[in-house]
């Protein structure tokens, strides 16, 4: 059964429409609020075949005003430069035999993991254990890098990765709903032009099917993004 919380909240909206963007912030933050500060939501359908290699859709986009999120690093690095500077920038955690061992043994007290591209061919190991949960280095998302305090300072500002799961949906957080009604609005967008932007080349037809947007506890509603597509 629907809360009375969400029920007041459908009857703010218009479940038919497709709202701009700034419409559709204006109508989410005047739900009314869970007891918690609600993480902002953007999905996303995609018009592409999860299944075929070409047709990946992944990547990084920093928030313009950050995502409202402690975010844990951790950085595999041998001793030296690397790791002395990934230090300096703040990662919670920064090592390489001692942390592999901790992973392998289960251990993924972290949000991030960034390795130097020398440690990666020790951490490719851990595929099987850091794969499943989304926590593998990867050159894609800038976290295979020789400049490891870069890295850290970024996902310390709110770079957030996407990438399209088996279904072809993706899912990104863009800030909580403490934020002004402009932040997640200028998240939101900085979001959407980075998707759109994704598209491969061998995708045919229309590329983003829907948006929504939404809080944790909140209805979603669906976003008009043709002044994005237009521009991509």
């Amino acid at each position: 059964m629907p809360s009375k919380r969400y029920k007041k909240a459908l009857e703010l909206l218009d479940s038919k429409k497709s709202y701009p963007l700034k419409s559709a912030v204006e109508v989410l933050v005047k739900f009314p609020k869970a007891k918690f500060n609600e993480t902002v939501d953007l999905a996303f359908r995609l018009g592409v075949d999860a299944k075929q290699s070409d047709q990946m859709v992944r990547g990084t986009v920093p928030l313009p005003h950050g995502s409202g999120k402690t975010v844990k690093v951790l950085v595999f690095a041998k001793p030296g430069p690397a790791a002395d500077a990934a230090k300096s920038a703040g990662a919670e955690f920064v090592g390489f035999d001692d942390l592999i061992k901790k992973c392998v043994e289960g251990w993924a007290d972290f949000d991030i993991a960034v390795a130097t591209p020398d440690a990666m061919s020790e951490v490719r190991k851990l595929g099987k254990v850091l794969g499943p949960r989304g926590l593998m280095p990867n050159p894609k998302t800038g976290t295979v890098t020789e400049d490891t305090a870069k890295a850290v300072r970024e996902v310390k500002a709110g770079r957030v990765e996407f990438k399209i799961d088996k279904a072809g949906n993706i899912h990104v957080p863009i800030g909580k709903l403490s934020f002004t009604a402009e932040q997640i609005t200028d998240n939101a967008r900085a979001v959407i032009e980075a998707v759109s932007k994704s598209r491969p080349a061998s995708v045919k037809g229309v590329f983003i099917l829907s948006c929504t947007l939404s809080a944790t506890m909140s209805p979603p509603l669906r976003v008009d993004i043709r002044e994005f597509m237009a521009a991509a």
